[in-house]
């Protein structure tokens, strides 16, 4: 086990927290700033998704060719050059390109993490939610840090999300990385491509991307936009959100650790169905933060149990086919949301959003039946 990896993976996945989880904000921000609507923001969204679905494909391409750190550092400089490209404000041709390099860092940053804590954390269900706890942290601080950057100048946010893409682009530069380019290749096992169980692991972590991602990319705009919050106190939902999500990712890494990971899905899921479709109907300021801390409480430990589920099918080749394809339901639903919300306003597309979360039920149950026949 090597600690200076896996205590790498936690601080780039806690400023990785800060940077992706911030676009939320940036996004409220540039309404603002731009004038853009709904389907433009919601599209600007969904091209982070790509991002993130394409980094999942280049991590598992280009080390071959470039070797794994040449290739960690190329795609994790998007963060910098992402928010530094979203300045200028005469350039809005510049927000697309923009957005897409923050999503190819936020997905290599994920791949690269996921491998450093999961090859070296003796427990590979308590090394996954804290890593994730450590993204929840980050996240945590992401409104704070834009609002005390806010005071400053409108623009400084960005300023100071460049930076800290830079200071993660250093953390991975100094990380113990494994570079194999120019070595032999090691043959590569795709047995997993024809277990049912993975691509029911896939599905359920796509339902789980899908629900995660329309709430963290609209909630800020939805509270603000629909008069259950003042625009001062919106962006601190964001805080409220991953403060809970920190909280049940730590409890489940090392006070309840989850002794049938399956049933827990099962009642992750169900809680997210029962929330989310409250936080939808509620009208109230003290209900809806509730609601969404209910919310939280039930999502966060999914999308870890999820991928530490897949068990010895965990590898590069079979995290760079899982990571990508649930990431196609963080592309679909931010964009699915603007367009509804575009028509038929910003609650109803906010609605759409209980689908993938009664799908996480579904397929959690199912998975939970098969182990009950096995």
């Amino acid at each position: 086990m090597n600690d200076r990896a896996r205590r790498a993976g936690y601080l780039a996945f806690f400023v990785s927290g800060i940077c992706a989880i911030s676009s939320g904000v940036i996004i409220s921000l540039l309404q603002e700033s731009r004038g853009l609507d709904y389907g433009i923001s919601g599209t600007l969204l969904s091209l982070m998704s790509i991002g993130n679905l394409a980094a999942g494909f280049l991590t598992g391409i280009l080390p071959g060719k470039l070797g794994t750190k040449p290739t960690v550092l190329l795609l994790t400089a998007g963060y910098a050059l992402g928010y530094a490209l979203m300045l200028p404000h005469g350039n809005a041709a510049l927000l697309a390109p923009a957005w897409l390099l923050v999503g190819l860092a936020k997905g290599c940053s994920m791949n690269t993490c996921t491998l450093l804590v999961g090859d070296n954390a003796p427990d590979r269900t308590k090394g996954m939610n804290t890593m994730h706890a450590c993204y929840a942290c980050g996240a945590l601080f992401c409104p704070v840090l834009a609002a005390l950057a806010g005071r400053l100048a409108p623009d400084a946010p960005l300023v100071q999300l460049a930076v800290l893409g830079g200071v993660l682009w250093l953390v991975f530069a100094a990380a113990p990385l494994e570079n194999r380019g120019g070595k032999a290749k090691a043959v590569t096992d795709w047995s997993f491509l024809h277990s049912g169980y993975f691509w029911l692991l896939t599905a359920l972590l796509f339902c789980q991307n899908a629900a995660e991602t329309g709430v963290t990319g609209w909630l800020v705009t939805y509270f603000k936009d629909s008069g259950i919050l003042s625009a001062a106190v919106s962006p601190y939902t964001v805080t409220l959100l991953w403060g809970a999500t920190m909280a049940a990712r730590l409890l489940l890494a090392f006070v309840f650790p989850p002794q049938k990971p399956r049933r827990a899905m099962v009642v992750m899921s169900a809680g997210c169905v029962v929330f989310y479709i409250a936080l939808v109907l509620a009208q109230k300021q003290g209900a809806a933060l509730l609601l969404l801390l209910g919310f939280s409480l039930s999502i966060a430990g999914l999308n870890p149990t999820i991928v530490s589920c897949a068990g010895k099918m965990t590898t590069a080749a079979s995290m760079g086919i899982m990571l990508p394809a649930a990431g196609l339901g963080a592309i679909l639903m931010p964009w699915i949301i603007g367009l509804v919300a575009q028509t038929a306003g910003l609650r109803v597309g906010m609605a759409v959003n209980i689908l993938p979360c009664a799908g996480m039920l579904v397929l959690a149950g199912v998975l939970c039946a098969k182990e009950k026949a096995a």
